[in-house]
């Protein structure tokens, strides 16, 4: 049920800054493919090859999009040896993730797999 604020209850738009950053930060994530991946780094590291692996891509194809990823700051990267890493920043990356794909799941099943 949806109720309707009252003069006090109304809240401002975000400054455009901050909206600004936030469609970057959606148009990073409208890509399957990097969705997956940052999917797959919910509180653990992976290097690029292990990544590369689990989707079935080609490792320079997931390195550029790690590459997108990290500049936009929904990946960290740490080097270890000649491996290279990936983990997710911190929690709001990965409930922004995570509620994405709950929504998806309630759209598409009668009960969600999250549900069960």
């Amino acid at each position: 049920m949806t109720t309707v604020a009252t003069p006090q209850q109304q809240r401002s738009a975000p400054p455009d800054a901050d909206l600004d950053h936030a469609v970057e930060v959606l148009r990073l994530l409208a890509d399957r493919t990097r969705l997956a991946i940052l999917a797959m780094l919910d509180g653990t590291e992976m290097s690029v090859s292990a990544i590369a692996a689990e989707l079935g891509r080609p490792g320079p194809a997931v390195s550029q999009h790690l590459a997108k990823l990290r500049a936009g700051r929904l990946v960290t990267s740490r080097r270890d040896g000649t491996t290279m890493y990936y983990g997710q920043p911190d929690e709001h990356v990965a409930a922004l993730v995570t509620n994405v794909l709950h929504h998806s799941e309630h759209v598409l099943y009668a009960t969600p797999p999250h549900h069960r």
